[in-house]
């Protein structure tokens, strides 16, 4: 959204009460086309925060700041994701239905709740838990009780504007295809985020037993008649030809995450794979610094320019900043997405090799340069929910994509050099040090 790494506003997962994180009049995606004079637009999960720090965000009057602040001229939201509260819709900076008899309040902690009175107040799922029937859940996702459903974070009040989880994407496409509708005579962007595969996975009746993999393929399902729904309106209105649409993930599959949705059987009171390994070859998942949390799904179609293929050049989203910039022609000042990189020609299918270097984020960094991977050493949860030390890595993805041989002591100079260049690009304004 940015050109910038999380890691230098040390930014992690947010709460369902935090502040909007990206610094109003910071450059985003949206103060892009914005200079070239695109209508811009954001629909779906947000989860960057909203309101000003310092202050609790009012959620019954103004919702702000957010993206309107941030160059986007529409939003209609999830405001943090479907497994956090609040459970409700955000237009603009007004809640979606919210009868102001009954205000929304959204809080941390149980005790929060409570002490908010006139307000209805959601089951507990720790105390209740017989209160989660649409399915069981596990871990964290255990506090309010929103339509059978535990999530994260408590709220009260706002019944009248929860949302019914099973018609999220329905209402999220009719969204998209009517700000096409509306903008289909002038340039326009829109950042569409959906929450289909984000848990809890609650696909529409018409969609649930379409797969064998329970509500995780189900979902996919559904979020393939998302893709299409959009992509059917940009054909309808002539503008499938000039129109460049980037399909894309955040992160590597996740499997139960908290709800045990049939996507896995339990064996032996842990939860394993069904049958669908989403990560492939690759080591690891979400959350996870190996590339199969890091390495993530990219399909740029542009049928006036690009020609259909696969390519193996190493790219980064980080970099979809910059080289949005220099496809429109807007010129980007120094302090402007340091870390963003023009790759356009790789994004386009142009360039087979793309950066030489970059970034991977997770609990902790690691650098690919050229054929190597070089691992900050940080520390994971076992299956046991322990936490245990993970040392610093040296792998060599052209022999072992699997990350399977650490190589930190057979070839230290290789990773010191890489342990230098990290260093460098954390300590630095941005990644463009030109490193060959």
């Amino acid at each position: 959204m940015t050109g910038i790494h999380a890691f230098r506003y040390n930014a992690r997962i947010l709460p369902p009460d935090a502040p909007l994180i990206i610094p109003v009049g910071k450059m985003t995606l949206g103060s892009v086309c914005k200079r070239a004079d695109y209508t811009t637009g954001v629909i779906g999960k947000w989860h960057l925060g909203l309101g000003e720090r310092g202050k609790p965000t009012n959620w019954n009057g103004d919702v702000k700041p957010g993206p309107l602040e941030l160059d986007f001229d529409y939003s209609f939201l999830v405001p943090s994701t479907n497994d956090r509260v609040p459970c409700v819709h955000l237009k603009g900076h007004h809640v979606v239905n919210l009868d102001p008899s009954d205000p929304l309040f959204v809080g941390r902690t149980l005790e929060e709740v409570r002490a908010k009175t006139g307000s209805f107040q959601y089951p507990n799922g720790v105390t209740h838990p017989e209160a989660m029937t649409y399915y069981r859940n596990s871990n964290w996702h255990n506090e309010s009780v929103i339509n059978g459903i535990g999530r994260i974070g408590y709220m009260a009040g706002g019944r009248s504007a929860l949302w019914d989880d099973e018609t999220i994407s329905d209402i999220l496409v009719e969204e998209a295809k009517r700000f096409i509708d509306d903008h289909k005579a002038s340039p326009f962007f829109l950042y569409f985020s959906s929450p289909d595969i984000h848990v809890p996975r609650t696909p529409h009746p018409r969609f649930q037993g379409q797969t064998a993999l329970g509500y995780r393929g189900d979902a996919m399902v559904q979020f393939d008649w998302a893709v299409g729904e959009i992509l059917d309106t940009l054909e309808a209105h002539g503008l499938e030809d000039e129109t460049i649409v980037v399909f894309s993930s955040d992160n590597g599959p996740t499997y139960d995450d908290g709800y045990l949705d049939g996507t896995t059987v339990v064996s032996s009171s842990r939860e394993v794979d069904r049958g669908h390994d989403a990560s492939g070859i690759w080591r690891g998942g979400k959350g996870q610094i190996w590339e199969g949390g890091t390495r993530v799904p990219l399909i740029v179609r542009w049928p006036a320019r690009i020609e259909p293929g696969v390519s193996n050049a190493l790219v980064s989203q980080v970099d979809l900043l910059a080289s949005f910039a220099a496809l429109l022609g807007v010129d980007l000042k120094d302090d402007e997405a340091p870390d963003s990189r023009d790759t356009l020609e790789a994004f386009l299918g142009e360039d087979t090799r793309g950066v030489a270097y970059l970034i991977e984020e997770s609990l902790n960094l690691a650098l690919r340069y050229k054929n190597w991977k070089y691992v900050e050493s940080t520390r994971v949860k076992s299956d046991s929910g322990k936490w245990i030390p993970l040392p610093e890595s040296l792998f060599d993805l052209s022999q072992d994509p699997q990350e399977k041989t650490n190589l930190i002591e057979s070839h230290p100079e290789t990773a010191a050099r890489l342990r230098s260049m990290l260093e460098s690009m954390k300590e630095s304004p941005g990644l463009r040090l030109g490193f060959k």
